[in-house]
C-alpha cells in the first residue's frame, strides 16, 4: 500500500480496538472493568485482550471469522469483544434466554469457527446440533489458554469490518443476526457524547450483553475512558450500590425493572454520586414512574427511539427532567443522522401526515448477516427502513403512530407475534391462532393468544405446554383465550386485524 489515496484512507481507519488501547496507554492504570468487587486496570485489559486475540489465531479464527459467544454478563465477555477487534474477528452474541431450536438456528445462521462458552452455559451448548467444530470454555481452560498465548497487535483495518452480530428477531419468526461493524460502533459513541454528553462516566452493564443496551455502551464506555460496572442480571441492591459511589453516564433502566428499582430506593435510600442520564423506553413506562424515578435519582429520563441496527437514532435526543410527569412522549432527532418519513411508495410525506421513518448514518448496521434478500428490501432506495410509522410536526419533533411490521415490546426484549404462532399452531387440536400485544404495568407490553381450536377439549394449559422449550419463556403468551372462526377479524385479503383483538382485550 503506496499510493496517496490508499494511504489517506489507513490514516482515517481507527478501529474500536484502536481506541480502547490508546485509553490503555493515556490511563493504564485507570479502571476499565470491575465485576464483584474485583477490579481491571486499562492496562491489564489491553494485555489480557492481546493474548485471547492471540489464542483466537491459534484456534484458526482470522479476519472477518465469527466467534460464538454463550455466556452471562462477565469481564471475560468484553475481552472478548476486543480480542476479536484486534485481528478482524466478529464475535456472534447468542442470547442464553432462547430455546434450543431458536438457538441452533442462530449459531447455524453465523457459521462459527469457534465457540466460546461459559460452565453455566456448556451443557446447553452441547445438546445443539452446531456444527462447531472448536470450544473454548470460560474458566481454568481459558486462563490456561490465556497464560500460554502470544499477545497479538492490533491489525490495520477497515472500519467496516464486522465487529458484533446482534441478534433481532425477524418478521417470519426466525431471529435475523444484525452484523454490527467498527465504524458503526465508533459513531454509536459520538452519538451518546453529542447527545448526552457521556464521557469518562461509569457505565452499569447489568442488561444482558447480547443485546445492544449493554454492548453499545460498554464499548462505547472503554473507548471514552470510563469503567464498565460489569453485573450478571439485574440486581436492585447491587445496582444502588454503584449508583452511590460511581458518577454515572447512562443508567439503564428498562420498563420491566422501574417498580423493582423503585421499591429498593424507598426502602434503602441513596444519595447518587451524579447521573447524567436514566432509562430507555419512556413510551412503556408510566408517567408518575417516571417521575418519581426522576425524582429519587436527580436525573432525567431518556425518551428514546433507537434499535438494534441503527443504535440510538433516530430519535433519542430528548429527556425528561427529573419529578416531572411527562404529557408528551415527541421524540427530537438523534444526531448525525438523515430521517425522511416515507410513503410506500417511498416519497417522503408533508409534516403532519404520517410516514414509515427511513434513515441514513454512520451509526447504521451493515445490514443482516447472510440475508441478501433482506438486505435489499430493507435498504431498498439507499435508505433503511425502519418498519415504524411516525409523524413529524412543524417544529421537528417526532410522535410514534404505529409499528408497520406488528412488533411486542416486552420489557426490553423484542416479539413478534409469528414466533407464538408457529409453536401453537403446530399443537393437534389447533385450527387457527393470532397472537397480539396487551398493555401491561411491569413489562410495557404482553403477548396473547387468541386460539381457534378444533379440539374442544383443548385448554389453556395445553397451549403454553406447547410453547414452552420451542420459544424463549419471555415469549409465552400470559393468557390464552378460546374464540371461534368466525369471530376471528379478517380483511378482505385473508389477513388477521391484529388492532380489533386489541380492541376486544381492551373492551374486556
Amino acid at each position: 500500500m503506496s499510493d496517496a489515496p490508499s494511504l489517506i484512507r489507513a490514516a482515517a481507519g481507527l478501529t474500536v480496538a484502536g481506541a480502547v488501547r490508546m485509553q490503555a496507554r493515556l490511563q493504564p492504570g485507570a479502571p476499565a472493568l470491575e465485576q464483584g468487587g474485583q477490579v481491571l486496570g486499562y492496562a491489564a485489559l489491553d494485555d489480557r485482550a492481546a493474548r485471547l486475540a492471540g489464542v483466537l489465531l491459534a484456534s484458526g479464527v482470522g479476519a472477518g471469522d465469527r466467534v460464538a459467544l454463550l455466556a452471562e454478563n462477565r469481564t471475560e465477555y468484553v475481552e472478548l469483544f476486543l480480542a476479536a477487534a484486534r485481528i478482524g474477528a466478529v464475535v456472534a452474541c447468542q442470547n442464553w434466554r432462547l430455546a434450543d431450536p431458536e438457538l441452533a438456528h442462530c449459531l447455524r445462521l453465523a457459521s462459527p469457527v469457534l465457540a466460546v462458552v461459559s460452565p453455566r452455559h456448556a451443557a446447553t451448548l452441547a445438546r445443539i446440533d452446531h456444527g462447531i467444530a472448536r470450544s473454548i470454555t470460560l474458566g481454568e481452560e481459558y486462563e490456561r489458554l490465556l497464560a500460554d498465548a502470544a499477545p497479538c497487535g492490533v491489525w490495520p483495518l477497515d472500519p467496516e469490518a464486522g465487529l458484533l452480530i446482534l441478534y433481532t428477531s425477524g418478521t417470519t419468526g426466525l431471529p435475523k443476526g444484525a452484523l454490527i461493524s467498527h465504524r458503526a460502533m465508533l459513531a454509536r459513541s459520538m452519538v451518546g457524547a453529542a447527545d448526552w454528553q457521556l464521557g469518562r462516566d461509569a457505565f452499569v452493564a447489568w442488561t444482558p450483553l447480547f443485546h445492544m443496551g449493554s454492548a453499545d455502551q460498554t464499548l462505547a464506555t472503554l473507548m471514552l475512558g470510563g469503567v464498565v460496572v460489569v453485573q450478571d442480571g439485574f440486581d436492585a441492591a447491587a445496582l444502588c450500590e454503584v449508583v452511590a459511589r460511581r458518577r454515572i453516564g447512562h443508567l439503564t433502566v428498562v420498563p420491566g425493572v422501574v417498580d423493582r428499582l423503585l421499591a429498593e430506593l424507598h426502602r434503602a435510600p441513596v444519595r447518587p454520586r451524579g447521573i447524567r442520564v436514566v432509562g430507555v423506553m419512556a413510551d412503556l413506562v408510566p408517567p408518575g414512574q417516571l417521575a418519581e424515578l426522576t425524582g429519587l435519582l436527580d436525573a432525567p429520563y431518556g425518551n428514546t427511539f433507537g434499535s438494534t441496527e441503527t443504535g440510538m437514532p433516530p430519535a433519542s435526543r430528548s429527556l425528561i427532567p427529573p419529578g416531572v410527569k411527562p404529557v408528551s412522549l415527541a421524540k427530537v432527532q438523534s444526531a448525525f443522522c438523515e430521517v425522511r418519513l416515507v410513503a410506500p411508495d417511498g416519497a417522503e410525506v408533508p409534516d403532519g401526515t404520517p410516514g414509515e421513518m427511513t434513515l441514513r448514518g454512520p451509526t447504521l448496521f451493515s445490514g443482516y448477516f447472510a440475508a441478501a434478500a433482506a438486505n435489499a428490501e430493507e435498504f431498498r432506495g439507499g435508505w433503511f427502513h425502519m418498519g415504524d410509522v411516525f409523524v413529524r410536526h412543524p417544529d421537528g419533533t417526532l410522535d410514534f403512530v404505529d409499528r408497520r411490521k406488528y412488533l411486542i415490546k416486552s420489557g426490553g426484549e423484542n416479539i413478534y407475534p409469528a414466533e407464538i404462532e408457529r409453536a401453537i399452531l403446530a399443537l393437534p387440536g389447533v385450527a387457527d391462532a393470532a397472537v397480539v400485544r396487551r398493555a401491561d404495568a411491569r413489562w410495557g407490553e404482553v403477548p396473547v393468544a387468541f386460539v381457534v381450536r378444533s379440539d374442544p377439549a383443548l385448554d389453556e394449559a395445553a397451549v403454553l405446554a406447547a410453547c414452552r422449550g420451542r420459544i424463549a419463556g419471555y415469549k409465552l403468551p400470559k393468557s390464552v383465550l378460546f374464540i371461534t372462526d368466525a369471530e376471528l377479524p379478517r380483511s378482505t385479503s385473508g389477513k388477521v386485524q391484529r388492532h380489533l383483538l386489541e380492541q376486544r382485550l381492551r373492551a374486556g
